[in-house]
């Protein structure tokens, strides 16, 4: 497990701090009962019983039809003057287990908070290292991953904690494979045939990772990936607009690879737009990415900082989470997006931002911690006219007048098209 936790640390950095510093700094410049279906409204959430359905495995029995998903809450539409919950998603890119046990402590940090999650899966981190020359990445020798590849035990404990959080309601998408960033090579140079074979190499991996591994006697994967799989963020959020035309053709649901302010989410191609947003640095006169990465490279540049400044900086990290929690909760009540990797950068000191900040925001009145899939359940659940209108509020604008009046009476168009990404910056 040593090497696995080396490839989950290492090489993630090595292969995207050199090409992302610049653009960071770029960023910075710009300043009830079992039965009860979990519903997302006036009352508060609670919890659905498990799916009793009998179990039909897929293929050679790596992935398994469970039937519903459980845990997850049923998305309702706002009545007319009601005010909007507060929505958080934390998202974890290149989800995996090692010898860290961050994703198993995760699962527990988000059943002790109420909050459901999203966990994007490097797809090679179910294959194992002698199979490697299994993936033909675009643009790269067979074989080749800037995050390496795995072994059977590092599968085996990554299987049981993907097994575990889709059966509380989290939700599995994909970090693709093997992480190239950079502008000669990188994903950002990707076609949107290359991206579609990432894609089917991704399913693949997930598809048959017991064949892979040798690890034929473990327990499926309770989910079919092919409908499991309905979003992604990119990595070093490069490639989007190649990755978003891929994903729309293949009929996916959202993308969460670009940058936006804290205002209510536009379509664009068919995806729901849910990319990271830029939240307040406190303390420095800029913004930046809601993603513990960004604000690593903006204090230390390095995941091996100053020990002395490792509880300033996650303090920080943590006050920039939570105060664009508060001027979205008292404001225009966007969706809050958050990004994270499993990393212990600077002593870990992200990790246990991420945890406090957990702990202070998921318990709130109307607020609900989320996965992406279950945030965009809800979104199409929604007039289009009142998505709409809600757009048009301002980071932390609260509607004038309240609530009530805002939202009181439908807007002339129920018909009003999203707007793009383009449109709203």
């Amino acid at each position: 497990m040593m090497a696995v936790t080396r490839r989950f640390t290492v090489g993630t950095v090595a292969a995207a701090v050199a090409t992302t510093a610049a653009m960071v700094a770029g960023l910075a410049g710009c300043a009830g009962s079992g039965e009860d279906a979990r519903t997302i409204g006036s009352m508060g959430p609670r919890k659905a019983a498990g799916p009793k359905n009998t179990v039909r495995l897929i293929g050679d029995g790596s992935t398994a039809f469970t039937g519903v998903q459980p845990g997850l809450l049923k998305p309702q539409r706002l009545k007319p003057g009601e005010r909007p919950p507060q929505f958080v998603v934390f998202s974890w890119d290149g989800a995996g287990e090692d010898s860290q046990k961050l994703f198993s402590h995760f699962r527990k940090v988000g059943k002790k908070y109420g909050a459901t999650m999203t966990y994007f899966l490097s797809g090679v981190y179910l294959l194992p290292e002698e199979k490697a020359s299994l993936y033909d990445p675009p643009g790269h020798a067979p074989g080749r991953s800037d995050i390496g590849f795995n072994d059977r035990e590092g599968i085996r404990d990554t299987v049981r904690e993907l097994r575990g959080a889709w059966q509380e309601g989290n939700e599995v998408g994909t970090h693709f494979n093997g992480h190239f960033c950079g502008p000669e090579s990188g994903v950002g140079t990707w076609s949107v045939e290359d991206w579609k074979s990432e894609i089917s190499q991704a399913k693949s991996f997930v598809k048959r990772w017991k064949t892979n591994s040798g690890l034929t006697t473990e327990k499926p994967l309770p989910f079919d990936y092919d409908k499991e799989l309905i979003g992604a963020r990119t990595p070093c959020l490069e490639g989007r607009d190649n990755f978003v035309r891929a994903a729309s053709e293949l009929g996916w649901r959202y993308d969460t690879s670009g940058v936006n302010d804290q205002v209510w989410p536009g379509k664009e191609r068919g995806l729901w737009d849910l990319s990271l947003q830029m939240i307040p640095v406190p303390g420095r006169q800029f913004e930046t990415l809601s993603m513990d990465y960004n604000f690593m490279v903006n204090q230390s540049g390095t995941a091996k900082g100053d020990p002395a400044m490792h509880q300033y900086w996650g303090n920080q990290f943590r006050d920039g989470m939570v105060q664009a929690f508060d001027r979205a909760y008292n404001g225009n009540r966007a969706p809050l997006i958050i990004g994270n990797h499993f990393e212990s950068w600077n002593g870990g000191t992200y990790m246990r931002a991420i945890e406090e900040t957990i702990a202070n925001v998921c318990v709130r009145q109307e607020v609900r911690c989320v996965s992406f899939r279950q945030l965009a359940d809800w979104l199409d659940a929604q007039d289009p006219a009142v998505l709409a209108k809600l757009r048009t509020l301002k980071v932390g604008q609260a509607p004038e007048g309240g609530w009530a009046a805002f939202l009181a009476a439908r807007p002339a168009t129920p018909e009003a098209s999203p707007v793009t990404r383009a449109e709203q910056r």
